[in-house]
C-alpha cells in the first residue's frame, strides 16, 4: 500500500468517527428540541387559559357594574311607584319596574354563568401550572443527563477533530483537495476499492488505462459516474 493511500484511508477512518460523533450530537439535539416543544406546548396552553380568564373576568366586571346600575335604577323606579297617585303614572311606573326586573333577571343569570366560567378557567390554569411544574421537574433530570452526555460527546469530538487535522497533514495536497471536495458534498464515504473492473460504489466500469493505473497503485482516481475516489487493494 502506497503512503498516500495509507494516509488518506487513515483520514477517512477518522472522518467516519467524526461523522458518528456528529450524528450522536444531532440525535441529542433532537431530543432537546422535543423537550423544548413539549414545554412550549404547555406554556402556550397556559397562556391561552390565562388570556381566556382575563377576558371572562373583564366581562364579569363590566356586567357586575351594569347589574349594580340597574339595581339602583330599580330602587328609584320602586320609589317613584310608591309616590305616584294617578293611575296612568302608576301604570307607566309599574311597566318600568317589570321591564327592569326582567332585564336584571337575565343579567344576573348571565353573571352567574360568567362566574362559573371564570372559576372553571382558573381551575384549568391551576391544573396546567401544576403540570408545568411537574414537567420542569422531570425535564430538569433529563436536561442534566443530556448536558453531561453532550459534554462527553463534545470532548470525544474535539479529540477526533484534532486527530483528523493531524492525519490530514500526511495526505498529499492534490489527493487531499479531491478528498475534501467530495466530502463536502455530504458523502458519507469518499474512498472505495475497485471491485474487479468496476467502481466499488456504483459498479460502473472503469476505463482500462485508468483502471490499470489504480490497480498498479500509481493513482487514486475519481469515478466519473458517482464521483468517489477509487483505489486498489493488495
Amino acid at each position: 500500500m502506497s503512503p498516500d493511500l495509507e494516509a488518506v484511508l487513515a483520514l477517512q477512518a477518522e472522518d467516519t468517527i467524526v461523522a458518528q460523533l456528529n450524528e450522536k450530537m444531532r440525535a441529542l439535539d433532537s431530543q432537546l428540541v422535543a423537550l423544548d416543544a413539549e414545554r412550549r406546548h404547555l406554556e402556550e396552553s397556559l397562556a391561552r387559559a390565562k388570556s381566556t380568564a382575563e377576558q371572562e373576568e373583564k366581562k364579569r366586571r363590566e356586567l357586575s357594574i351594569k347589574v349594580e346600575d340597574h339595581k339602583a335604577m330599580q330602587e328609584r323606579n320602586l320609589a317613584t311607584l310608591d309616590v305616584v297617585r294617578k293611575p296612568k303614572e302608576a301604570t307607566a311606573a309599574m311597566a318600568q319596574v317589570d321591564m327592569l326586573k326582567k332585564v336584571l333577571s337575565e343579567e344576573e343569570t348571565d353573571l352567574h354563568s360568567l362566574s362559573l366560567r371564570v372559576h372553571d378557567v382558573h381551575q384549568a390554569i391551576d391544573g396546567q401550572q401544576k403540570l408545568l411544574g411537574e414537567l420542569d421537574a422531570r425535564q430538569m433530570e433529563q436536561r442534566e443527563a443530556h448536558a453531561k452526555e453532550r459534554a462527553v460527546i463534545q470532548k470525544d469530538l474535539d479529540a477526533a477533530l484534532a486527530i483528523r487535522m493531524e492525519r490530514a497533514t500526511h495526505v498529499s495536497k492534490g489527493i487531499l483537495l479531491k478528498y475534501e471536495r467530495i466530502l463536502s458534498r455530504n458523502t458519507s464515504h469518499v474512498l472505495y476499492a475497485l471491485r474487479g473492473q468496476a467502481c466499488g460504489r456504483c459498479d460502473t466500469a472503469i476505463p482500462m488505462q485508468r483502471r490499470n493505473a489504480i490497480a498498479a497503485g500509481r493513482a487514486i482516481d475519481v469515478c466519473e459516474a458517482c464521483g468517489v475516489l477509487l483505489y486498489a487493494t493488495g
